[in-house]
């Protein structure tokens, strides 16, 4: 039978990073796939514009209500109940609660379950505390009401479970991400003009949340500079607050060999992977961890923190460290760059892990989850 499918998608596009991504690949491959249902995809102003639908059966709807916002609250369902939407697919947390009607909802992970610290937040103490309290209450509402929960590991369904019990583990269905394949390179001259970018260096990729790890790379880079003063450490993100702070955190090690280089074009990332030497991912916590991936596909060895989602989702393909230990950083960083042969082998095991995820895959089991969906439950 057919259905009206809701999608989502104001987190569209590159420039929301890993969330943005998923939400784009997701939408390409379905509309490859299924040619019967009908799609509205939400989308905000800033992003409508960068969604063509190549299906005849998506349909572009603005929906610009501000995540995490009362406007997403309150007239995101009115908007939803207007076009009588059979199922809506939430790709974030962020579900309106007066919507009553049957949503799937997607988890990527439960960060600030595990890092409720106020450093996480750029408000003050009291309103992080409500916020707080709010997501809490947010997700174990979100958790009950949801028809299906899609997350993207074993790891974080574990994580989910684990703080709200084994009787929803019938809900959760784990659907892994992919890394994105870049077609297009930009020319290394021009990124070198452009960013002062010296070859070699090392490379992360990422926002630099506290749970991301970058002041102890920023220290395990200043050690490892000792031995290898030709190299400079790249990190990419965007200019936010937290690489504003991390910044300043730079500037108190006196360490000038450290660039950091606003969001990408994707035909400049391709390039920035391609040309560095190491890939290191510090991170605390992860959800899935598409960096790393990305980096394998553009043929770059991968070293990254023994992060229990990190090894789910990396297998054997890359050496790992512990994060909270900034000599084993070093350590691992070192052996890495000395060894030639390794770095080889890091990047024949790189090719051959990616090969177990791609954007069709998703696209086909979140299909299915749809077609799970029977059109009368309400």
């Amino acid at each position: 039978m057919k259905m009206k499918i809701g999608i989502d998608a104001r987190f569209y596009g590159a420039k929301n990073k890993g969330l943005g991504r998923y939400t784009e690949k997701l939408i390409q491959e379905l509309e490859k796939i299924d040619k019967k249902n009908h799609y509205f995809i939400f989308l905000r102003k800033d992003n409508y514009s960068d969604y063509h639908p190549s299906n005849k059966n998506f349909q572009k709807v603005l929906a610009d209500f501000p995540w995490y916002s009362l406007k997403e609250q309150i007239f995101f369902p009115r908007l939803l109940y207007k076009l009588q939407c059979d199922l809506v697919h939430f790709l974030h947390f962020n579900v309106p609660l007066m919507y009553k009607r049957s949503f799937i909802v997607t988890i990527h992970d439960l960060t600030l379950f595990h890092f409720p610290t106020h450093k996480n937040s750029t408000h003050n103490w009291l309103w992080y505390k409500i916020k707080y309290k709010t997501y809490h209450w947010m997700m174990k509402k979100i958790i009950q009401k949801a028809q299906k929960i899609i997350t993207i590991s074993n790891f974080t369904a574990n994580d989910i479970k684990k703080y709200f019990g084994n009787k929803i583990a019938g809900k959760i269905k784990v659907i892994y991400e992919a890394p994105s394949i870049f077609i297009k390179k930009e020319k290394f001259s021009y990124l070198k003009k452009k960013y002062a970018i010296k070859i070699p260096y090392l490379l992360y990729v990422g926002n630099a949340y506290p749970h991301k790890n970058l002041e102890r790379l920023v220290d395990a880079f200043q050690i490892f500079k000792k031995q290898f003063p030709q190299y400079s450490l790249v990190l990419v993100g965007k200019n936010d607050f937290f690489y504003q702070r991390l910044k300043k955190y730079i500037k108190l090690k006196k360490i000038d060999s450290i660039i950091i280089v606003d969001t990408l074009t994707d035909k400049e990332l391709k390039t920035i992977y391609q040309k560095a030497d190491l890939f290191i991912f510090p991170s605390l916590y992860e959800g899935f961890g598409l960096p790393p991936l990305e980096a394998m596909a553009e043929n770059l060895p991968v070293i990254s923190s023994q992060h229990g989602c990190m090894q789910e989702i990396l297998g054997e393909s890359v050496v790992y460290f512990n994060g909270k230990d900034v000599d084993n950083m070093v350590e691992v960083m070192i052996n890495v760059i000395k060894n030639v042969k390794l770095r080889n082998k890091l990047k024949e095991k790189g090719k051959e892990q990616i090969k177990k995820y791609n954007w069709k895959k998703t696209a086909l089991d979140t299909f299915k989850v749809y077609s799970g969906f029977k059109k009368n439950e309400k």
